[in-house]
């Protein structure tokens, strides 16, 4: 058992709120434990400079941490004139994500913003942003559809993330943030939800790992995503 008294092969307490703020096309609030998360898509009729002309539509995310999300205040990085190294990672990771379940032929030139803001960290901030970015995603396609914007709705299948570990040689799923600093190894790992994985981020933190560890770990990820999916039909399906 863990700290907490929760078994290695549990994932956090977890909530997704649909339509969570009133103007985006698209919205949810994800609480992943005691990280909390609000996710939002707009919808610009217009695309980056390689895609114009040729039909196809583009998706982008954006994602910050606000100054009090963490026990001592974060600097905003507007203020400091730039987007941090890892911001931009985890940006290119969520936009990836989503990108890899949509159909983006069938949205006619447009740009499908993503904003991930943390309001509260406790580990696990980029994977709860795109579980959540994925429901407020297919939310604002539902709406795209009934407005008569697009005819068919482009999100092919859901896709999520989730943190897996080692420490002290036991192997946990989804980590707080007092585990992933303690984590000899650390991986994130982003699925669909018929079993393909779009991206796999796995570090040594203290040594090496072995490729039948990452086989563990990513089967361990399977199950707790699997959870996570089926709370992403019940809102969306």
């Amino acid at each position: 058992m863990r700290q907490n008294g929760r078994p290695f092969d549990k994932i956090r307490p977890i909530n997704i709120v649909p339509n969570y703020l009133k103007f985006a096309e698209g919205s949810a609030y994800i609480e992943l434990g005691e990280t909390k998360v609000i996710t939002t898509v707009s919808v610009e009729e217009k695309v980056p400079a390689f895609l114009k002309g040729t039909g196809k539509s583009w998706i982008s995310a954006e994602y910050s941490m606000l100054p009090r999300s963490t026990e001592k205040r974060n600097v905003r990085e507007s203020t400091q004139g730039r987007v941090s190294g890892r911001t931009h990672e985890i940006q290119r990771m969520i936009g990836r994500s989503l990108r890899a379940v949509v159909d983006l032929n069938l949205l006619p030139e447009k740009t499908i913003f993503i904003d991930c803001d943390v309001i509260q960290a406790d580990g696990g901030t980029r994977t709860a942003s795109i579980t959540a970015s994925c429901v407020a995603l297919g939310l604002a396609f539902q709406k795209m559809v009934e407005k008569n914007l697009i005819q068919q709705n482009p999100l092919k299948k859901l896709v999520a993330a989730i943190s897996v570990g080692i420490i002290d040689g036991n192997k946990l799923l989804d980590m707080d943030y007092n585990e992933d600093s303690r984590a000899e190894i650390d991986l994130n790992v982003v699925q669909t939800e018929t079993g393909e994985i779009v991206e796999i981020q796995g570090t040594g933190e203290v040594r090496p790992f072995t490729i039948e560890e990452i086989i563990d770990l990513t089967s361990l990820a399977r199950k707790g995503l699997e959870e996570i999916f089926e709370i992403q039909r019940r809102i969306l399906f």
